[in-house]
């Protein structure tokens, strides 16, 4: 035979082994569909039981590059940190430099000096707070510390704090600076711009905040359905007026109480008084008409601005 049968045999004897595979393969394959949809039919036991014992290749995908993920950790405000040393460092004296308060202002302040007040001085601070915290840099803290005095008088202190990058640990780094007050920030004009009128809404709201802050009457008389409101206990005051009512709707100065369902939010400047004097209170009410008369639906004290209201 010569060799170029021979070679066109050989490529026939390929293809007809490539075909007879491929066949195989379909075979294989239609067996299996009809094998699942037997097994479907049978129920979910063999359909498990089907998936379990077919063998499945799989070939796992070649990893991208990993991407890195970064937590960065949220540096912890230093505010109290500042204001505790503050309140010791200013209540220590380099000559007594093994006093608690010195030891604890040492602590918290390596490199810091100690004050040195004279025997005449005034006693320490009555109360010291921290005001404002700024973060200069990553790590790095300026923090706002008001020290009040016994005759009314208010200093102010910028103390440097280092944080670590857990912001679990502080160090003052430097000694304190004394600083002008922080600036009275302007108010946004007031969004109860409705007077209200004496009349029922008012009534209403003066006895229910009789009840809730004097204890004269049950709350729950005064209130909507399914709302729930407890008296202080014990009652601050044992007596409360109504100075002023203002209201963000107009259906609220409206002279009868309108449709069941209308809400109207309300802000009440009132007095209180107890034994010890005269008091200037506000608080935000949310109330609803319902049968002809307001019951108190929402009590929200400090969300809003009354626009510096005297």
């Amino acid at each position: 035979m010569s060799p170029g049968k021979q070679a066109a045999q050989s490529k026939a004897a390929a293809s007809m082994a490539a075909g007879a595979r491929l066949e195989a393969m379909r075979r294989r394959v239609r067996l299996s569909r009809v094998a699942v949809w037997a097994v479907i039919a049978a129920g979910p036991v063999a359909l498990c039981v089907a998936l379990a014992s077919t063998p499945t290749t799989v070939q796992a995908a070649s990893p991208a590059n990993p991407t890195a993920v970064r937590t960065a950790a949220a540096s912890a405000d230093p505010g109290g940190y500042a204001q505790l040393f503050v309140s010791v460092w200013l209540r220590s004296s380099a000559d007594d430099a093994t006093s608690a308060q010195a030891r604890l202002a040492q602590s918290m302040a390596p490199d810091v000096n100690l004050p040195d007040p004279a025997a005449a001085a005034q006693s320490g601070p009555q109360s010291v707070t921290a005001v404002r915290s700024a973060q200069r840099e990553a790590g790095a803290w300026s923090v706002t510390v008001a020290a009040q005095y016994a005759g009314g008088s208010v200093r102010y202190y910028a103390v440097p704090v280092a944080a670590d990058r857990a912001g679990a640990s502080f160090t003052v780094t430097g000694a304190p600076g004394v600083v002008a007050a922080p600036a009275r920030a302007e108010l946004p004009k007031s969004s109860y711009g409705v007077t209200v009128p004496e009349g029922d809404l008012s009534s209403a709201v003066g006895e229910f905040l009789a009840a809730y802050l004097t204890g004269a009457g049950e709350v729950s008389r005064y209130l909507a359905p399914g709302v729930k409101l407890t008296a202080v206990s014990p009652a601050p005051y044992t007596a409360v007026s109504v100075e002023q009512v203002a209201a963000v709707e107009e259906a609220a100065a409206a002279e009868t109480v309108p449709a069941d369902g209308t809400a109207v939010r309300v802000l009440v400047r009132v007095e209180a008084r107890d034994a010890d004097g005269r008091w200037p209170l506000a608080c935000e009410l949310v109330l609803k008409a319902r049968s002809g008369r307001w019951e108190i639906a929402a009590l929200e004290s400090g969300a809003a601005h009354d626009g510096g209201a005297r």
